[in-house]
This record gives C-alpha cells, structure tokens and sequence, in this order.
C-alpha cells in the first residue's frame, strides 16, 4: 500500500491494475497528505479494499481528459480541492487573485469556475451512466439551494447543478465506504438513499418526505428573501448527527433533493487510523520540475490534533462541514506522526502548529453531546458560556509537554488559533503560562473580530470584555515571566450589522491600543454560512431581525479604510467616512484625531476623489445631497448592528 496511488495508465500497469475501482477527480494537485480531504478520502477506500487513480486538474476544455485512467469499475469521486473553487480565484472584490496555492508552481487557472459542476458535465459526455459522486468543501456548502456571492443569486443544489447522484457533506470518512460497499454490492445509485451524511436526488414523494423536514421550495427561497433566511436556519438547527432531521427541498417537476442526517463523528481510535494510514507526506514528484505545490509549506511540519468546533462563529461554515462536535487523536498517534516529521530531512526542530479549527478544544463541550448532539438552538460559547460548558485545558496541556520533549525538537507552535473566551473562563491560568513560556513566537494571533458589542452579537463572538479581560491576562503573564510578546488581533471590515458608526468605533479603538493592521480583509460571504445569510436577505436567520447590510463596494472601501486610517492612500476614503458619520471631530490636530486636515481650495471635500473612482463610485454629490446622505446615513448606523468575516492574516502589533 506504500508510493503514491496510480495517476497515469503507466501507473496502472506497474501497479498491476486492470481496472480501477474508483477514478477520484480532484481540482487540487495531488497531494498525499492527510490535510488534503482527496488523500484521506482515497486512502481510506484503499484500506478498505479499493483500487483508486487520482486524475487532478484535468484539462476542463477538452472532454477527452476525463478519460486517462479509463472507465472505473464502480464510479468516479469529484471534488473542488481543499477550498471552493471560487473563493480560490476570487478577492471578495471578485479580481481575480495571482496564485493558486494548491496548483504546481502556485499557477492560477488549472481548474475551472465552480470546479464542481465542469468536472461532472465532462464525466457526463464521456460516460453517461457511470455514478458520480460528489464530497468535498464546495459540494458539502453547496449542497441544497444557496446564495452564490459570485453570480449574486440564490443556485440549485450542486448535486442538480453537476448531474452527479450523490453527494457526500461534511467529513465523508464514514460514507464513502458505505457507498462504495453499495456500490461493490450491485445496489443501484439511485437506490442508495440511505447513507448518513449523503444527500440523493428523487422523484419519488414518499420516499422524500419519509420522517423527514420540508424546508421552503426552491421557487420559494429564489423569490422570497424572508423564505431563504427561514431555510437556512432550518437547516443550521439540523446539522448534528445526533438530533438532525432529515430535511428536503422541492423543485419543479417533482423533483425532490434530500439530506439525510450527518455521519456520526468518528472516534479517538477511529480518528488514529485515518492519520496513521500510509501517506507520502507531500506532493507528487510529477510537480517537482514546476516548483512543486506551495500549499504543502503550511501542513508539512504541523499535527491535526482535533476537528470540528463549538465556536459557532456567524461567518463560519464549519457547523456545515466539520459540525459542533469535537472528535481528537490520542496522544499516542500525535506523537507518532511527530516521531515521522522528526526525521524529514528538511526538518529544523520545529512543529508549526498542534490543533485543529480551534487549537484549544480537545474534547467535546459537554459530556451530552457524545450521545445527545449538540444543542439546536442553543449556543456552547455565545452570548457567554453554557452552564454546562467543560472547560479544561489539562488533556491539551499535558500533548504539548510530551511534543515539546521529543528529541529532535526544539520549539512546538501553536498557529491554527486559540479561543481566547474559553481560555479565560479556565480558572486554571497553567495553560496560559505555559503557551506565554513555550508556544508562542513573538506573536499570539487572536480573532476578536471587532470591538462593538453590537457588532460582536451579529459574529456570534464573546462581548469586548471579555477581549479585554484576556488581553490583561495575557500581559499580566507575560510580564510575569519577563517576556515582551504581542498580540495580533484578526479584524474584519463590513460584515453585516456593521454601519460607518461601528466602523469609526473601531477605528478610535485601534488609535487608543496603538494598533497598526497591515492587511484588513472585507467580509467575505461564502455559502452557507449564517453571516452570508444576513449579506443576501438583510435578516438575521436567528431572530428574522432586519440587519443593516453595506453592500456598496464604495461603503465597504470606507469600512475597510477607517481600519487602516493611518495610510495616507486611504485619507480622502477616510475623511468622507468620518463626514457622513457625523464625526468630523476626528479630522484636525487634536490627540484624538484620525487624520488631519487638508487644503482642498475650491474642491468639495466628498467630491469623486482618485480613490473613489477606484472603488467604481459614480457622478459627484452636490451639497444638498450630501446633507441628505448624512442624514441617511446616520439613521441607517442607528438601526445597524454588528460586522463579521474573515480576514487574511494582518500584523496588528499590541504591545
């Protein structure tokens, strides 16, 4: 079971394989690494007792291309890669971005527009009643009907978009063999409706609605944006494994697409032998003469330690694809994989990272939700911890003491973020000592998101208290063990709920701490996400409460501008920001000033200036109309709430 799984009929023959079982058609390079979902996915079939060819980024435009490794026996694997497909090549100004991190040599366009659907019409030409199944991060968030930020409308389901017959969300260990047993087992694709964590495609009524949620008809959701906000609620209150419903939606002709309820989690042993399956650790040699896949950089000498999170933050889609319920390796099978990274020859004694979604949740939230799921309308975190909240570092604690004393290692990182609320609701301030001594590099990168309590409550994120409470804490030990270390906030521009006033806020917090963020990222509304919800309907699905929503590409240049109010390219987006929020006591010589105050002779302080041509602003406002801006614009931030997203990593310094 050892080298790389077959990509070529060359492949094949050496390997003594006629036919293939499965042909797994990947957006990605291939990467034999257990952080890349296509590795783990046909390495588990593997050990089950499947043959699988990987076939990456085949050429979209000529049909023929899907057909190198031949007909498979049971059926093709699609998948988008490790992110969707168009968030991997577009900005959320939708530019086009330069690199493609999981392509050879970091070259974009290897893959198409929604990956997804090219590579499955393509299978569709040259094998017509071949089964198709579909998995991954873009099928898995696309997997009922969903607003699509790129073409800025409400789409069908990806499994009716694509043609495929099934659909394999979230963490697909558990039902890929399960398909692929059905599979091997004669049964017909379109009889396999019965796999958790699948979504299938009927006809059949009965069969659709048997034990199962009506969710809005398409029709509904595409017309009606109060219809939308409702189903994708329902269909958040559904996502455990434990207490999910099966739910369906209705299109016309009778066609019915169905979700049944998640796969459940895997557990500690079975976590340990997904990780301790025989990967090659890297990309394929083929990749070498192009530079090889930069995306390996980030991975190949971190541990996954857990997956899935409580967090419940608006703007992620994690309780869509990992869930709510954290599932963790043992001990034994970390260090394990540490011993192996030890003796890569391009090792230099250090572990980037030890973790998961969230590097500090090892174990579930709560003793129930190992056989009760997690709760459907309650969050673990939000608006402040649950009563019946496990708070407990010592597991992590004691992992990190036995990776940090490995020979061969001399310092172990933590980088895939802390939860800075559950960290300080531990009584036990060991863990924050030892992270302060041991794992952090100069830097503690945090994602408080924003300052305005009436923006945190839109990001489902802790209230700016408990921000600061931890940011004393984490000073107060610092000093405690005479080191100078910072902190480097993730913030975020123009999340719904955010208006000009949160967004000035914001700014006067970043002049009061001395913070200098570097790089800001807009909200960025990818599916199926509680944030990108409130984007496309104006409504918290939650609460159904109106939410005010800054979609003007201009409004979100100021937003983003009052973050970084200290670059002199931003001044002119700056000063119209602070003129239409009423606060032009922040331009001047003052202390408390954001930006100065510029001779503009004759020129109206918000005409069209060279950075709003940039951002596609149009004609010039006369005074009149300003005043009747402001006005707006000052009752739109009275009514506004909240802001959220995702940001690129920035280096805000907080000393």
């Amino acid at each position: 079971m050892a080298g790389f799984l077959p990509i070529s009929r060359e492949d094949m023959e050496e390997q003594g394989i006629a036919q293939l079982d499965f042909v797994y058609v990947i957006g990605d390079a291939y990467v034999d690494h257990p952080s890349f979902g296509h590795a783990v996915i046909s390495r588990v079939l593997q050990a089950h007792g499947y043959q699988v060819g990987i076939l990456a980024q085949p050429d979209w435009k000529d049909p023929d291309s899907v057909r190198a490794l031949g007909e498979p026996r049971l059926g093709f694997l699609v998948t988008a890669g490790n992110m969707d497909s168009m968030v991997n090549h577009y900005s959320v100004s939708k530019k086009r971005r330069a690199m493609d991190a999981y392509t050879p040599g970091g070259v974009m366009g290897k893959r198409p527009d929604y990956a997804t659907v090219v590579y499955c019409q393509l299978i569709r030409r040259a094998y017509p009643s071949v089964p198709i199944i579909i998995g991954g991060i873009e099928a898995s968030l696309r997997r009922l009907g969903h607003y699509d930020y790129w073409s800025n409308k409400v789409r069908r389901s990806v499994l009716l978009e694509s043609g495929a017959d099934v659909l394999s969300y979230g963490m697909g260990e558990r039902s890929i063999v399960e398909l692929a047993d059905a599979l091997a087992a004669g049964i017909a694709v379109s009889d396999i409706t019965f796999v958790e964590g699948t979504v299938f495609r009927t006809r059949d009524h009965a069969l659709a609605s048997w034990d199962a949620v009506q969710l809005p008809s398409f029709d509904q959701i595409r017309m009606d944006k109060e219809a939308y906000a409702r189903s994708f609620y329902m269909q958040y209150c559904n996502t455990d494994p434990f207490c999910g419903k099966r739910l369906y939606e209705t299109y016309k002709g009778g066609l019915y697409v169905v979700q049944n309820p998640a796969s459940k989690p895997l557990s500690q042993l079975e976590m340990d032998d997904v990780y301790e399956l025989p990967y090659m650790r890297t990309y394929h040699p083929s990749y070498e003469a192009a530079g090889g896949v930069p995306a390996i950089s980030e991975v190949k000498f971190s541990l996954v330690s857990s997956r899935g999170c409580f967090g419940g933050c608006s703007f992620c889609a994690l309780t869509f694809h990992q869930g709510r319920i954290v599932q963790s390796r043992s001990h034994a099978s970390i260090l394990n994989e540490a011993k192996m990274l030890v003796k890569e020859p391009d090792f230099k004694g250090y572990i980037h990272d030890v973790g998961g979604p969230t590097a500090n949740f090892r174990h579930p939230a709560c003793e129930k939700q190992l056989t009760k799921g997690a709760c459907t309308n309650k969050q673990c975190l939000f608006p402040g911890p649950c009563k019946n909240l496990n708070v407990d570092h010592r597991d992590y604690l004691e992992l990190l003491r036995k990776l940090r004393s490995l020979e061969g290692v001399k310092k172990v990182f933590i980088r895939s973020g802390i939860r800075y609320d559950y960290l300080i609701y531990d009584k036990d301030r060991q863990f924050l000592r030892e992270l302060c001594e041991h794992h952090v590099s100069g830097q503690l990168k945090i994602a408080p998101e924003h300052i305005s309590n009436t923006v945190l409550q839109r990001l489902g994120k802790p209230s700016m208290e408990v921000y600061q409470k931890f940011v004393q804490a984490y000073e107060k030990m610092n000093r405690s063990i005479g080191k100078e270390q910072y902190l480097v906030p993730y913030l975020m521009s123009s999340h719904p709920g955010s208006t000009l006033k949160e967004a000035v806020e914001l700014a006067e917090f970043l002049r009061d701490m001395g913070y200098t963020p570097q790089q800001v990222q807009d909200f960025y509304p990818t599916p199926s996400t509680i944030s990108t919800c409130m984007y496309y309907t104006g409504l918290d699905p939650r609460t159904m409460e109106p939410v005010y929503v800054a979609d003007n590409p201009h409004e979100k240049a100021m937003q983003r501008a009052l973050i970084q109010y200290r670059n002199p390219k931003n001044y002119d987006l700056v000063r119209e920001a602070l003129t239409l929020a009423g606060r032009t006591d922040l331009i001047g010589s003052g202390k408390k000033c954001l930006i100065g105050v510029r001779n503009f002779a004759k020129q109206s302080p918000l005409q069209k200036s060279p950075a709003a041509k940039k951002q596609g602003q149009t004609g010039r406002r006369t005074a009149k109309q300003e005043q009747r801006v402001g006005r707006r614009s000052a009752k739109q931030t009275q009514a506004g709430q909240g802001t959220a997203g995702r940001r690129k990593q920035g280096k805000v310094m907080h000393k």
